[in-house]
Parts: C-alpha cells; sequence; structure tokens
C-alpha cells in the first residue's frame, strides 16, 4: 500500500469522538428523559374527568346528619316508650295469656323472627319506578311489619332487669320488669328458646319455598 492511497483513506472517529466522554467500551450511557412541559401535564390531568366538588361533599354530609339524627331519635323514641308502655303490657296481657307469662314470653318469641323477615322482604320488593300500586301494597306490609318488630321488641326489652344498683320502686312494682322475673322466674329461658324455634321455622319455610320453585328434573339438553 502506497503513501497516497493512505493519505486519501477517510479517518474513522474514534469512539470518544463519536459518542463523547459518555461511551466508553462500546456501551452508551442511557440518556434521561425529559419531563413534560406544562401544557401536556395540564392535559393529562384535565382526561383525568371532572373532579368531584364541595357540593357532592355537602350533601353526604348532609345526608350522613340526617339518618344519624333519625336513629338517635328512633332509640330515644323507643327507651321512652319501653319505660312507658312495657310494664303495662306485663301488667295487662301476660297474666290473662295462655300459659301466663311463659306463654306470652313464648308467644313473642316466636313471633319476633317472622316479623322482622316480613318487614325486611316487603321493604326490598318496593320499586316506584316500575310498579307504584304494588310498591304502594309492599310498603304497608313493611311498615305493618315494622311496627309489630317495635311491639314484640318493646315487650322484650321491658323484661329486661337493670342492674341492682339501678333497681327502684318502678322494677318492682306490678308490671316492671323485677316483677316479671320474680312471677316468671325462667321467662327468659322461655323466650330464648321461643325466638329460636321461630327463627328455625323461618328457615325451614324460606328453604322448602325454594325447593318448591326450583324444578327437581334439570330440562334435557336441547340438540
Amino acid at each position: 500500500m502506497d503513501l497516497v492511497s493512505m493519505g486519501h483513506r477517510r479517518r474513522v472517529p474514534s469512539p470518544v469522538q463519536r459518542g463523547g466522554a459518555g461511551r466508553v467500551g462500546g456501551s452508551a450511557r442511557p440518556k434521561r428523559r425529559r419531563a413534560a412541559g406544562a401544557a401536556l401535564r395540564y392535559a393529562h390531568v384535565r382526561d383525568r374527568g371532572p373532579v368531584r366538588g364541595s357540593r357532592g361533599s355537602k350533601r353526604e354530609t348532609v345526608l350522613g346528619c340526617a339518618v344519624a339524627l333519625a336513629v338517635a331519635a328512633l332509640l330515644i323514641g323507643f327507651a321512652v316508650a319501653d319505660r312507658a308502655w312495657g310494664p303495662d303490657i306485663w301488667r295487662g296481657t301476660a297474666p290473662g295469656w295462655p300459659g301466663g307469662g311463659y306463654g306470652f314470653a313464648a308467644t313473642v318469641g316466636v313471633l319476633l323472627p317472622w316479623a322482622a323477615a316480613a318487614a325486611i322482604t316487603s321493604f326490598s320488593r318496593v320499586n316506584w319506578r316500575r310498579n307504584r300500586a304494588r310498591s304502594l301494597g309492599w310498603s304497608a306490609s313493611a311498615l305493618a311489619g315494622a311496627a309489630l318488630s317495635a311491639l314484640l321488641l318493646l315487650v322484650v326489652f321491658a323484661a329486661f332487669r337493670p342492674k341492682k344498683r339501678h333497681r327502684g320502686y318502678d322494677c318492682y312494682r306490678e308490671g316492671g320488669a323485677c316483677w316479671v322475673h320474680t312471677q316468671y322466674p325462667y321467662v327468659w329461658a322461655v323466650g330464648l328458646a321461643a325466638t329460636v324455634t321461630g327463627t328455625a321455622l323461618l328457615i325451614g319455610g324460606l328453604v322448602a319455598y325454594v325447593r318448591r320453585r326450583t324444578p327437581n328434573d334439570s330440562p334435557p339438553p336441547t340438540t
């Protein structure tokens, strides 16, 4: 090879000259990704959808406060009714009931789960958009079940004896909780057993109803 051809040969740049000081030994250092501009960031945030304003949070707060106040009012009203009418129910009804106080407690215990189930089932069937007439009937049924459940619970809680330090004259008078347990010492056991029996009968009835509505034989496969 002569000197002329060597002079006209194209010089190949070294790795340092091609990629600068960042490439050493044939490996390239990855470049740092530039951050998105202000316009791109703004567009990304805008595509997320409407941000929930303060009006929705205020409505939820008002609704939660209303529900809490309604529950508190119901509890207070139930406590007042239990104190005012509970002894009168036991004094006027239990002695003349078939079986006395034990029969009265058994009747209340059996009816309580059925009344609660009737109220819940009727309320779940209310749909004003589909049929207003049926919804009105189911609403009346739900209110009746709820009223009966409240009355039965009133009888149950009226028979609960308070602690000894809170027992006064009202507890030992005729119809009071202490009077009930004095006249019928095992009323709590009878009421509990009746409630368990009523719940078992309710579950058995529901199972039998579901089995009756479900066909026993599966339909033959279509070809």
